[in-house]
């Protein structure tokens, strides 16, 4: 019985207390999957511990002092009647105990209680509650599907799709035949979050904001609430709500921001009617939303007029301005480059260009300004795919003109550095005598670029350049060259020699050895022996 993992809990009553004990006692509980909550000599006693531990069985004696079984079993059965009861009667109380069933007690038992019969008794019991689980879990799968079915529908029609195919079909939308408006909720800069959690967290915190999403709209009758894309939720609002909607968006988001502390931004529609318009609403939230780029905060954006690119005759390309960046970047005047950037965030709000429209644009912009640093300068640290992919996933032009305010700043002053520093074969002298002296220690590319003050990129073309090794083939011939004088002149064995070189790991270092040598560490020694042995 246990295997099934089946667990309920008894209450027993009966006010002599050597029958208690008997019932404990004799009784297979544990077997039966029934552990005994609590005992009670009279029914005032029996009703404050069913209350208190709401137990899925009752068993009482008919006659009691004060309240009787029959007044007992009325009242439990009333607050729950799913719970089983079962009287025990004596021989003389037998229309007590007819009684008793026809109130809804599940079965009598007479006096003197044969505890066997009792036992089969509650297999029936069990039976009957574990069929009843049954039917419950049952009802909650189809109520979960059907909600599914629905928000699959609600998607759907989102994506234009208004023929939804199989059993979608026959799913009634009758809450959406009244007027109506969408909210389009959105976590800011869900893109670099998504990044940082492991799929474990990520699926923990989006069931953790579809949780609080589902209890605040409760408070408000709305007519759903379903995830949409990743990041992104809908919520339907009865039409009601309308002039409360900006209210309700702030609202919203102070509840995800107190209970996940996570920053959302909420776009909403204009009022519509019919699940045919879904799509529509939903492009109203969420261009509502694309107002979000010109803000620094999140915050509630309601659906305007809009007018893409092509409404826009007066926009043009700011190539004033391009001139002036590019005149900052030739002259590598931080200072004046930055003042672009705030005169071009300026024209960019002031000329509304729509979002799509700005990043095109400042990307355009971006891949300019960097062939020119490319050009006549000597080779930087610069990833362009990498700060355009950073560029995307900015939720503001105020963070994204910061983006670039930061990444052209960090080139322009290394490129300055350039201007300053000592000539190449000296720097790259200065990165061996270094390699050298700390050859033994677990050396990285990025420790002796520091100390030559050159960023990692122009470190790497720089030594090549120079040297004729690239950084690592460098650092393995000096260690390489280390082991083998060691090898050679002292009796040290190989894995006291390895850590001497820089390897922490002798197998390892056997591998690098070999690869440089065409000889292991103790051929080498061998072949070198003899030599000296000749000589």
């Amino acid at each position: 019985m246990e295997g099934s993992g089946r667990h309920y809990t008894v209450i027993l009553v009966d006010d002599e207390p050597i029958i208690l004990r008997s019932l404990k006692a004799a009784i297979p509980w544990e077997e039966l999957g029934i552990e005994v909550a609590g005992v009670a000599k009279n029914g005032e006693g029996a009703l404050d511990l069913i209350r208190e531990h709401a137990p899925d069985i009752i068993i009482s004696d008919i006659r009691m002092p004060g309240m009787d079984g029959i007044t007992l079993m009325k009242e439990v059965l009333t607050e729950n009647p799913g719970r089983i009861f079962i009287v025990i009667s004596g021989y003389g109380e037998f229309e007590y105990a007819r009684e008793a069933l026809r109130q809804g007690a599940f079965d009598y038992l007479l006096k003197p209680i044969d505890h066997d019969e009792l036992t089969e008794m509650l297999k029936r019991a069990t039976a009957r509650l574990d069929a009843r689980r049954a039917d419950d879990r049952l009802l909650h799968s189809v109520q979960v599907l059907s909600v599914m079915a629905r928000e699959r529908m609600y998607a759907e029609w989102i994506e234009g799709n208004d023929r939804p195919r199989g059993p979608l079909a026959w799913l009634e939308s009758h809450e959406l035949d009244e007027d109506y408006f969408m909210a389009v909720v959105q976590l800011d800069h869900y893109h670099q979050l998504s990044e940082r959690w492991s799929m474990a967290e990520k699926r923990l915190w989006l069931f953790a904001v579809r949780n609080i999403l589902e209890e605040w709209s409760q408070q408000y009758g709305c007519l759903a609430v379903f995830p949409f894309h990743s990041g992104e939720w809908i919520v339907l609002f009865p039409d009601a709500l309308q002039p409360r909607k900006i209210t309700l968006g702030h609202d919203l988001i102070d509840r995800i921001r107190t209970y996940s502390k996570l920053k959302c931004s909420v776009g909403l529609s204009r009022t519509t009617r019919g699940i045919h318009q879904l799509s529509r609403a939903y492009d109203g939230a969420a261009r509502a939303l694309y107002q979000r780029f010109y803000s620094e905060q999140e915050g509630v954006f309601a659906d305007t007029e809009h007018k893409d690119m092509a409404g826009h005759p007066d926009l043009k390309y700011p190539k004033h301005l391009e001139s002036q960046l590019l005149d900052a970047i030739r002259t590598l005047d931080t200072g004046r480059l930055n003042a672009c950037w705030d005169e071009l965030k300026g024209y960019l709000e002031e000329q509304a260009y729509p979002k799509e429209g700005a990043e095109r644009l400042l990307i355009e912009l971006t891949i300019v300004l960097c062939r020119q640093l490319e050009q006549g300068n000597p080779p930087m640290d610069w990833r362009l795919d990498g700060l355009i992919h950073e560029l995307h996933d900015q939720g503001s032009l105020h963070d994204a003109i910061a983006l670039l305010k930061e990444a052209f700043a960090v080139q322009l002053t290394d490129h300055l550095k350039s201007q300053q520093r000592e000539d190449g074969p000296t720097v790259v002298e200065k990165a061996k005598q270094y390699i050298s002296n700390h050859y033994h220690q677990d050396l990285s590319i990025e420790e002796v670029a520091e100390v030559a003050d050159l960023s990692i990129s122009h470190f790497c073309t720089l030594f090549k350049q120079v040297s004729g090794y690239t950084f690592l083939e460098y650092l393995t011939e000096c260690r390489m060259d280390k082991a083998k004088y060691m090898l050679s002149h002292t009796s040290v064995k190989v894995y006291q020699i390895a850590p001497l070189v820089g390897y922490q790991d002798p197998k390892y270092f056997t591998q690098v050895f070999k690869k440089a040598t065409g000889q292991t560490p103790t051929e080498y020694r061998e072949s070198h022996a003899a030599i000296s042995g000749k000589n």
